[in-house]
């Protein structure tokens, strides 16, 4: 096998049967990403080869990551105007084509991540075979950015899937594990072992396989009869979730499909136009910002020197209440071996069924529901503490009882065990107040329902001289919530942490609207049309009223008005979604709505609501709760849901100030020259 060493990122082999097996290793990157460089290799590349034909071209990674994880996303904030942008796009369609067009078979070999650009490449190989393994991931994430497929995704997708499923594909953002990809129709062949996966891209080039296309019932969604019947029923599906005026991506590939169906060159034409205009917009670049935050937030959760030795398996929850038993089901999800401990077994069998359901609903297959049920034990003895890398406290909020609990588990745990509470209220400081080292003690504070929320804020806790100790404490927290598949945030202990602190006042003020007299449904609509992914309303039925009152005791104490509404609904015993009663009345786990009935703009109203929470952000950015303000915007828009198209409170207050600047030397200028 000879190789050809003149390239940087690609590296060319051909064997003694004259296939050439190109494997891609980006150079000073942990994941291959298609930038300019590795672009323009490619070309060049190809241009070789087109003027020596192989046998066949295999395309695969080098690095044990993945194939191919998308588009240098980086290299987007380069673009300054959509003309730029339309020409990169352009380049990267005539590359595909040119791939697609070599006089000989194309073979994309896949393991791990094959997303975004990377499957567009491999869309445009005449067969594509996968490596069956948890880690291999494939689909198109690029509505998350505010665009889709630009590179020739759209167009050989709706090709070879029909445009039915290929729009459904890319609207979901799903990545699909490799069997799934090839029941979809994405990937033709998948196999079990890395030597079965080189000698089935071999094979496939000496047989000259090819995907099949779209057949004729697949096309036939695209048909001018059925695909505006279609296009009508996904705009519905999308509204459900995304305002056009907030994400304008999923609509505009809608529309592009509904005006040209799948005529594959017209789609071609429409991804260079559209997609170029997306990335100029504010929403795709407000959503790139967030991505950057959440790759932030994950860089947290990695191991550095200090905790390289700390290989977390087990974990051991005490309570079992509707967070720690939710906690507990989360981690045996993710593979962990979990100990769950409560008085009496009777508190335990309530969480032991949600977890089941859990399981059933996540895993799917029989045998991986049936390993995760194993990895779930209950314990009423506690015997899993002296185990356990990870002790998380969920019982309740009571001072007291959380002292004397870490006082017994400080005893009987592992030197090098985690121990974390996951009190939303009570100061750190306090908890720890009998411990012998009291620097071990931090916060892994979860949100509810813990299955959808993708933050947890690991709370730092400063009462000791020893902050070498805290330090490893808190980074073994973040590790261990990238390991659960949770984005970790750093904060210090204070009251409300930074969460509940920001959420307050922002349902503090809905409260203080109702008061005035708006009705709950005007109220959440004007946050919803804000871009708000609930409405503060509704966030307080579903936490529960009972919690609700309990923040704001503690957190608004001088709020008597909010506090006594929510006092008499108590009264009246409602408590919210968990009874079916609060504000709305609840119906199979949604709030039953009237439309809104105040004549009030909405978007005037939802600016009043938002603005504490940003006065907010503020205080708790001056207070150090979080570092910095990239964290702080992280934290909200991950913990709350804060509108990710505006790239976090503090980004939105930037660029409201910055727009309010540019607004009033316009005026001033204009004024000027009307005195001129």
């Amino acid at each position: 096998m000879t190789e050809n060493p003149k390239n940087t990122h690609w590296h060319l082999e051909r064997d003694a049967e004259n296939i050439v097996w190109l494997g891609l290793d980006r150079q000073g990157e942990k994941l291959n990403s298609l930038s300019t460089d590795v672009m323009l290799e490619l070309n060049a590349v190809l241009s070789d080869l087109e003027n020596d034909l192989p046998l066949g071209l295999v395309i695969y990674s080098k690095k044990p990551t993945g194939f191919i994880a998308g588009a240098d996303i980086r290299e987007f904030e380069q673009q300054t105007d959509q003309q730029a942008a339309k020409d990169g796009i352009l380049q990267a369609q005539n590359l595909f084509s040119r791939l697609e067009d070599l006089r000989c078979p194309t073979v994309a070999s896949i393991h791990g991540f094959c997303l975004g650009g990377g499957l567009e490449l491999a869309l445009a190989c005449d067969y594509r075979v996968a490596l069956d393994s948890d880690n291999t991931r494939i689909g198109f994430p690029e509505i998350q950015l505010g665009i889709f497929p630009g590179f020739g995704g759209t167009a050989r997708s709706i090709r070879l899937l029909g445009g039915r499923k290929a729009l459904e594909l890319i609207l979901s953002a799903r990545m699909l594990r490799a069997r799934a990809a090839r029941t979809l129709g994405l990937i033709d062949q998948v196999v079990s072992e890395h030597c079965s996966l080189r000698w089935a891209a071999r094979k496939a080039v000496v047989s000259h396989r090819k995907s099949r296309r779209a057949g004729t019932l697949a096309k036939l969604s695209s048909s001018t009869g059925m695909r505006h019947g279609l296009a009508k029923i996904m705009e519905r599906e999308v509204a459900k979730k995304a305002r056009r005026e907030h994400y304008p991506a999923p609509y505009a590939l809608i529309d592009l499909w509904r005006e040209v169906g799948d005529n594959f060159n017209e789609l071609l034409d429409g991804e260079a136009d559209l997609v170029s205009k997306l990335l100029m917009g504010d929403t795709s670049r407000n959503l790139r910002r967030v991505f950057r935050l959440q790759e932030q937030l994950k860089e947290l959760g990695k191991v550095d020197e200090a905790t390289a030795d700390w290989k977390p398996r087990r974990v051991h929850v005490i309570g079992a209440g509707v967070m720690g038993g939710d906690i507990a089901a989360w981690c045996a999800l993710r593979g962990f071996e979990v100990t769950l401990q409560d008085r009496e077994f009777e508190y335990l069998e309530p969480a032991l069924k949600r977890a089941e359901s859990l399981f059933k609903r996540k895993l799917k297959t029989k045998a991986r529901i049936i390993a995760a049920k194993s990895r779930l034990i209950a314990d009423v003895a506690g015997e899993g503490i002296a185990r356990a890398d990870v002790i998380i406290e969920a019982i309740y909020e009571n001072l007291e009882a959380k002292q004397q609990l870490f006082v017994e588990i400080e005893q009987k745990a592992l030197p090098t065990a985690v121990l974390a509470t996951n009190t939303s209220a009570i100061p750190l400081a306090d908890i720890a107040e009998g411990l012998e080292q009291p620097s071990r003690l931090i916060g892994l504070h979860f949100f509810n329902p813990v299955e959808k929320m993708p933050l947890v804020e690991v709370v730092r806790n400063d009462i000791s001289d020893d902050a070498a100790t805290t330090d490893k404490a808190v980074k073994k927290g973040c590790i261990f919530a990238n390991l659960i598949g949770k984005y970790p945030l750093p904060v210090k202990s204070a009251p409300g942490f930074l969460v509940n602190r920001v959420l307050a006042p922002f349902m503090l003020e809905a409260l203080n609207l109702a008061k005035e007299g708006h009705s709950i449904a005007t109220i959440d609509a004007a946050a919803e049309l804000f871009g708000m992914p609930m409405g503060p309303i509704e966030i307080a039925d579903t936490v529960g009223l009972d919690v609700a009152i309990s923040v704001a005791t503690k957190l608004a104490p001088e709020n008597t008005n909010a506090r006594q509404m929510l006092q008499d609904l108590l009264n009246e015993g409602k408590l919210g979604k968990k009874n079916g009663e609060g504000f709305y009345r609840w119906k199979k786990g949604k709030p039953v709505k009237e439309k809104p009935s105040d004549t009030v703009a909405l978007d005037i109203l939802g600016e009043r609501l938002i603005n504490p929470l940003i006065d907010e952000c503020s205080r708790c950015l001056e207070e150090g709760i979080v570092d910095n303000a990239e964290l702080l915007d992280a934290g909200v828009i991950f913990g709350i849901g804060f509108a990710p198209f505006r790239g976090g409170p503090l980004h939105y207050l930037e660029q409201s100030l910055s727009q309010y600047s540019d607004l009033s030397t316009n005026l001033t200028t204009d004024e000027v020259t009307d005195n001129e």
